[in-house]
């Protein structure tokens, strides 16, 4: 056990990656860390840190990792500690920024998944008109769109009036491809966003804003379900199975995707949740021998609960608002996250002034 404050990198994997820790903690053998900062001020040393290339300090091997005896040799310009406490402050208040949007995204999110449960699982609002009292939280008009009786279904007893379909059914759903990577063709000039799983890996939010890289218009043609638009639900179907977000972009696919279009009888913002509820049933249909996947074939007769028109068009009202609302958080927090990137070296190098970064963080 160490005794915090620390700094925390990986060894291995997550070369460069760089954490700073308030409380105590238990490094792995993996791990490189920091526990005796020399009198140099800690979230400074974290920040520090994040500017270096751990990888010029790596071992020559076939699993790549840091070599600590060479990172020791490495000579290192340092501010006096008044300069390292005004960065870190800067620097610090930018990413506490960053984390009161992510955080405010995670109640949004979990608010959104509430209801979807409440409405759609636990059919809350039904059951309270079949014991005849009105629905909680709930105004009189989103009331009386629901039933107040149950019906049988293969899913069980579900609101009378509502339906069952494969899931296939209920929404389109489409695959992508890469175009050879030999052929610049295909990359250049990367005019439209493509993704694989590995753009929603680091996410915080489902909300798709970017991606790592870009086709040429010649690459689109390649991919049969061609440029997807804004609004498309990507559900990752391999390595791993699960990933989950709505791109805000129009953008193409790699094979790594089950991507559903809006415009089908269930909203992107219905089959995330749906999605994530029945998430463990999706993985259960996935079968492979080098990496588990979901293929559309297997994925397409999941069944699925089809609600009235008017209820889902009031779930897709409430669910926007949050949601649209966690969008624009992200947006913001990016733009902060960029900020605090592009000001990082320059503060540690003595490029940037602390009262001009600040200016600019106003």
């Amino acid at each position: 056990m160490v005794r915090g404050p620390g700094v925390i990198t990986g060894r291995y994997g997550t070369i460069g990656q760089v954490y700073f820790v308030e409380h105590d903690f238990w490094p792995l053998n993996t791990t490189l860390y920091v526990r005796d900062f020399k009198g140099n001020d800690p979230k400074f040393i974290s920040y520090f840190l994040k500017t270096l290339d751990f990888l010029a300090y790596s071992d020559k091997a076939a699993v790549p990792g840091v070599n600590r005896n060479h990172l020791h040799e490495a000579l290192a310009s340092i501010p006096e500690i008044a300069t390292q406490q005004e960065i870190a402050r800067s620097l610090g208040a930018l990413d506490d920024r960053i984390t009161l949007l992510r955080e405010a995204n995670a109640t949004l999110e979990a608010i959104a998944q509430a209801l979807f449960k409440s409405w759609f699982i636990d059919f809350d609002p039904v059951h309270a008109k079949q014991q005849g009292i009105a629905p909680a939280r709930m105004n009189e008009a989103t009331a009386a769109l629901f039933p107040d009786s149950f019906e049988a279904s293969e899913l069980g007893l579900v609101p009378t009036g509502w339906r069952t379909l494969p899931v296939g059914e209920a929404v389109n759903c489409v695959g992508g491809a890469t175009p050879d990577t030999k052929d610049e063709s295909y990359w250049q000039p990367g005019e439209y966003c493509w993704t694989t799983p590995r753009d929603l890996s680091g996410l915080t939010s489902p909300a798709l804003l970017d991606t790592e890289r870009k086709l040429s218009a010649k690459g689109v043609a390649k991919i049969s379900s061609g440029l997807l638009p804004a609004g498309t639900l990507l559900l990752s179907s391999r390595a791993p199975i699960g990933y989950l977000a709505i791109t805000q972009i129009p953008l193409a696919i790699n094979q790594g995707y089950i991507a559903m279009p809006p415009g089908s009888l269930l909203s992107p913002l219905y089959l995330l949740f749906w999605c994530k509820q029945n998430m463990e049933c999706i993985k259960s249909r996935a079968n492979g021998s080098t990496f588990m996947e979901i293929s559309k074939k297997a994925f397409r007769p999941i069944p699925a609960l089809i609600p009235s028109e008017p209820v889902l068009s009031a779930f897709d009202d409430a669910a926007s608002s949050l949601f649209d609302k966690l969008v624009e958080n992200e947006r913001q927090a990016q733009t902060l996250s960029t900020l605090r990137d592009l000001l990082l070296p320059r503060l540690i190098s003595g490029q940037l002034r602390i009262p001009d970064a600040e200016a600019l963080i106003q």
